[in-house]
């Protein structure tokens, strides 16, 4: 291959890089340290070697009741972090009441129709000190606002979670 390719944006790329094509790049400013702007290297700044990603196992049982039975056992079993599954109605935004939410309420995760489930879903759970994580789509804003009155509610700083 004679000439050097061009990628999508037009740029043409070498065959071999050396220090010489690095002639006036302030890696301070473009690559950074580690937990430091533009965060390139990371947004911590031991990454991973300082502290173990974080392990989540995705559940999310019919009832909130038996979701946060089920994240208390996975933190006491050494989770790091909870993954929350949600039914098909609490992903499309219909209570479980909903006509359309016949048959598929709590089949495939957790029904939260009210800041009352969300409570039942957190009770007693140290959300100061574990991250969470929703596998969520068009509901996602709410449950996420439902999620930070809980921990407000709880005494858990907004900077926390």
């Amino acid at each position: 291959m004679s000439e050097d390719p061009i990628n999508d944006s037009g740029i043409e790329i070498k065959a071999l890089y050396s220090a010489a094509d690095l002639a006036g790049w302030d890696s301070a400013e473009r690559l950074g340290d580690p937990g430091q702007p533009p965060y390139t290297r990371g947004v911590y700044p031991t990454m991973y070697r300082g502290k173990l990603w974080t392990m989540r196992q995705y559940a999310g049982f019919g009832t909130p009741e038996s979701t946060n039975e089920r994240f208390k056992f996975l933190l006491g079993a050494g989770q790091t972090g909870l993954s929350c599954a949600f039914d098909l109605p609490t992903q499309m935004g219909y209570d479980s009441d909903h006509p359309r939410a016949e048959g598929e309420v709590g089949k495939v995760g957790v029904a939260i129709d009210s800041m009352a489930d969300m409570r039942l879903l957190l009770a007693d759970l140290p959300l100061d000190k574990v991250t969470t994580s929703m596998t969520i789509n068009s509901t996602g804003a709410v449950l996420l606002l439902m999620y930070e009155l809980v921990a407000e509610e709880q005494g858990v700083p907004s900077t926390a979670i």
